[in-house]
Parts: C-alpha cells; sequence; structure tokens
C-alpha cells in the first residue's frame, strides 16, 4: 500500500495503536492546520487527515482497512521497531532521561534478492606520504588487490594516493581489466608530506564523473598521518558531498593520527570511522566495509531533528551495522544506510522536561530514505511513541538491549571525559576517571582494555596525558563495546 492511502503513517502512529493513541494524533495534525484551512472539500492535506482518523477510530472500519493493507502492503518497506527505557515516567519538578533503541530493518525477503542492490562507485584515497612506507603501504596495496577482486564488472572504481599532492592512479571507470588496476597500484610509492584535502578532493572529482543515482557512491580514506593546514576545507568538502548523497568512511593506520577529525569528516554522511592498530588488519577492515556497501538496502537515511518542545535530544548513537557517535547539530541528523545483513540501530538520549500535570507526550519520527530496490525512490516513514507522565507510574525493567547499550555507552563517555580534563588541565580528575573506568571494565569482563586504562592511568599521573596508541585503543574499544548485547543486570540503575 502507498504512503498516499497509509492511514497510520499519515497520523503518524504505530499498526497496533490505541484509540486514544489515534484521536490524540489526530489533534496533534489538527491544531498544526489553520481554522480556515479545516474543510476537507478544499484542502488535500486535511481531507487525508480526516479520512484516515475516521477510518482508524472506527473499530469496524479499521479491521477492514487492517485486512486491506495485509494484502496490499508493499513488502520492501522498512520495519521500524522502538524499544523505550521506560514508557511511563513521574511526575516530577525536574526534567528526566529516557533512552530509545531504534531499529530500522529491511525486510527478510529482500535478502533472499540479489538484485536489489545497486552497484558501487567508489574512490579510494589512500596516504602515500613518507611514513606509510614499508608494511603500511605493502598491506594497503594487498587489501586493494582483494577489493578489487571481489567487485563486479557492475562497479565503478577510482583510485587516488595523494602525500602534499594528489595523483590519481586509476581513473573513474567500470572494472574491466583487473590486471592493469593492479599494477597501477603497486607502482605507488611513499614520499611527502600529508595534505589530506588534495586527496579527498581528487576523490571526490573521481566520483561525480559518474551517474550518482545509479550508484552507492562511497570514497574510502585510508591515512596513518595529521593534515595540516586544509582540515576546514576537508569538512567542507565532506559536508558537499553528503549533500549529493556521497558517503565518507575513513580509516586511521598506526597512532599518529587525528581522530577528532576523522570523526568529523564522516559525520555529515553518517559514515564510518576506525583504527587500524596493526598494517595486517587494513584487509580486514577494508573488506567489511566493503562488503556492506555492497549490500544498501536503503541509502541515504535521515532523521528529523523536530520533537515537541518538552523533548530534546541530548546524545545519538549509532550501534549497528558499525558504533558511530551521530552529529545531533543540525535540523537533519545523518544517519547513513541501511545494509541488508544488519538492521539500522541508533540509541537516543532524550531529555523530557517537567510536566506540570499528569499527561500523554506523542514523541513523532519521520525518517527519510532512497530506497535502492524500488527505483531510488525518496520515501518518509512515520512512526510514533508515547511516554505517559503519571503521579504513580508502573515500575518497568528496562529492555536489557537498552541496558547493556548504556552501560558501554556511560564507559566510553567516561574515556571521553578523561580526555576532556587532560585538555582542560585537571590532570588529578582524569587520572581518578581513568582509575575507575579500569575497574568498570574489568568488571564487564574486558582485560585487555581494563589493564590498557590503567596503564594510561598511571601514565597521565605521571606525564599528563595519554599515550598516541593507548588513548586510541581505549576510544576505539570502548566505543565498540556500545553495540554488543551481553546483558548485565548492574546498568538497571542507570536507565
Amino acid at each position: 500500500m502507498t504512503g498516499q492511502f497509509d492511514y497510520y503513517a499519515i497520523l503518524g502512529v504505530s499498526k497496533d495503536a490505541s484509540i486514544d493513541e489515534i484521536k490524540e494524533a489526530f489533534i496533534d495534525l489538527r491544531t498544526k492546520i489553520p481554522r480556515a484551512d479545516q474543510n476537507p472539500n478544499k484542502n488535500k492535506k486535511y481531507k487525508r487527515i480526516l479520512n484516515a482518523f475516521e477510518v482508524l477510530s472506527d473499530s469496524q472500519r479499521r479491521s477492514i482497512y487492517d485486512s486491506l493493507l495485509v494484502e496490499t502492503t508493499d513488502e520492501s518497506t522498512l520495519e521500524i521497531k522502538i524499544q523505550t527505557s521506560r514508557d511511563q515516567i513521574p511526575l516530577t519538578d525536574n526534567p528526566q532521561l529516557i533512552y530509545l533503541l531504534i531499529d530500522l530493518l529491511s525486510p527478510s525477503q529482500q535478502s533472499k534478492n540479489k538484485n536489489t542492490q545497486l552497484p558501487l562507485n567508489l574512490s579510494l584515497v589512500i596516504d602515500r606520504s613518507t611514513s606509510m612506507k614499508g608494511k603500511r603501504l605493502d598491506h594497503v596495496k594487498k587489501a586493494v588487490d582483494m577489493i578489487v577482486e571481489k567487485m563486479t564488472a557492475q562497479d565503478v572504481l577510482s583510485i587516488i594516493s595523494y602525500s602534499d599532492r594528489a595523483d590519481v592512479v586509476v581513473e573513474s571507470e567500470v572494472i574491466s581489466d583487473k590486471m592493469s588496476i593492479r599494477s597501477k597500484v603497486r607502482s605507488i610509492f611513499a614520499s611527502g608530506g600529508t595534505e589530506i584535502f588534495q586527496g579527498l578532493q581528487a576523490g571526490y572529482k573521481e566520483i561525480i564523473k559518474q551517474n550518482l543515482g545509479e550508484y552507492t557512491n562511497h570514497l574510502i580514506l585510508l591515512t596513518d598521518g595529521h593534515t595540516y593546514g586544509d582540515s576546514e576545507q576537508c569538512l567542507e568538502l565532506a559536508q558537499k558531498a553528503a549533500d549529493m548523497h556521497i558517503g565518507f568512511s575513513a580509516f586511521g593506520i598506526g597512532s599518529e593520527w587525528n581522530d577528532k577529525f576523522l570523526d568529523q569528516l564522516v559525520s555529515p554522511s553518517g559514515g564510518q570511522s576506525g583504527f587500524i592498530e596493526s598494517p595486517e588488519n587494513v584487509i580486514e577492515f577494508l573488506q567489511n566495509r566493503i562488503k556492506g556497501l555492497g549490500q544498501v538496502f536503503a541509502k541515504n537515511v535521515c532523521l528529523a531533528n523536530s520533537f515537541p518542545k518538552s523533548v530534546k535530544i541530548e546524545n545519538a548513537f549509532k550501534l549497528q551495522p558499525f558504533a558511530q557517535p551521530i552529529s545531533i547539530s543540525d535540523k537533519v541528523i545523518k544517519l547513513g544506510d541501511i545494509e541488508e545483513r544488519s538492521p539500522l540501530s541508533i540509541l537516543l538520549e532524550l531529555r523530557i522536561e517537567a510536566q506540570p500535570i499528569e499527561t500523554r507526550i506523542n514523541i513523532p519520527f519521520s525518517f527519510e530514505a532512497v530506497f535502492t530496490a524500488q527505483g531510488n525512490q525518496n520515501r518518509s516513514l512515520k512512526q510514533s511513541h508515547q511516554i505517559l507522565v503519571m503521579t504513580d507510574p508502573v515500575a518497568e525493567k528496562p529492555p536489557d538491549d537498552i541496558v547493556n547499550a548504556v552501560r558501554n555507552l556511560s564507559m566510553y563517555r567516561m574515556n571521553e571525559k578523561v580526555q576532556e580534563e587532560i585538555e582542560a588541565g585537571n590532570v588529578d580528575m582524569a587520572t581518578t576517571r581513568m582509575r575507575y573506568l579500569s575497574t568498570r571494565l574489568l568488571q564487564a569482563g574486558e582485560t585487555q582494555l581494563a589493564h590498557q586504562a590503567h596503564n594510561e592511568a598511571e601514565r597521565i599521573a605521571n606525564m599528563g596525558d595519554f599515550s598516541d596508541e593507548g588513548k586510541k585503543r581505549l576510544k576505539y574499544g570502548t566505543r565498540a563495546l556500545i553495540a554488543q548485547t551481553s546483558t548485565l543486570e548492574e546498568a538497571h540503575d542507570q536507565v
């Protein structure tokens, strides 16, 4: 059934919504339409809302409609699953935090259909500065060989190498002569400094040579160093590319690169940043990323950052298909792509302002995505969730998935807080926090991370800062924990 006749989507309620929820959704929508425009004979939008309400508020008509919905539902749409830490919160004078875990899932039928994915339009941007000489560049070349072998005859590939200038090693073209590509990649040699913008700009120019609507478009950056003097240009280009539905991913090799910069670089498109500790791991990282890009069901997924005045997003974090912080500073929150192998899962921390009386807060969620299986149609999906503010709320046990995610998120935040304390010159507080993090990690059974945290605590106490290697091990190690699903009852008090 198309969105035009999807009455649940029109009202922004779930298919199991109660009569009260339907009425409240209708009233909320009606109040947003000027009274002079509330004439169904003259206003088509209001007519659709009124029709939806009249059908869904009548049990007999709703039953008939639901049976028709089952018969005509488009099986290639998404399933939206929402879990909350609490559906009922107490009536207090203070704001309260709740957590929502949202899963966007592709239909299981699609995993059997290999003809729904778009081909790739991929640009690999490879750092060839002097510091990449030896094992690092050798393993990158091997990884590129693997990627070339895995890509299909419909995929488009370009390869850029850069130092303080960029060279187009392989121009953007459909893969036909794999031996020639391998030969060109082997000719890359390390020399010069690191100016990332040169590489990104060259990769971007190669990507846009193609008809972007016919591909999943993505740029992957591999670097082992800091860029100098051009970071703002890089971020502006990343935003420009995201606006054109070109995704960015970025991986740092070794420990001498700017992790905050790479997070900022991938944020506009909802891409992935990662820490490749050893050159031997380059192949694994690239293989996983390419595999995900080759299984995109819906791309450029966005969430409208427009909620009632009483509700505000404090933080957002992607759990699946990879762990990544999400920027919430814009009106539209970029979430990335939905892969068929995994749901797109996000954890939202919501602040609910104090309410003067018992009430029901309707939280609308409006998503947009480009569906590759439907001829690149841009579609909207709406669903809402209600939170009850009550004098005597029923005690609820939070879902295990939320409990575990919040528990692990708190350790990631604790590590980030240590960095903030160091930058502010609060070495003693940073040391205390890091020692506490070491204890928490040990209790969680993460012995290697706990040992690293202990070593960093001693280093901070003596030298006032992280080691480069330890900083990244802890940041990306605690980040990866957020997507884990092991059950720990101790986290219940946090949610």
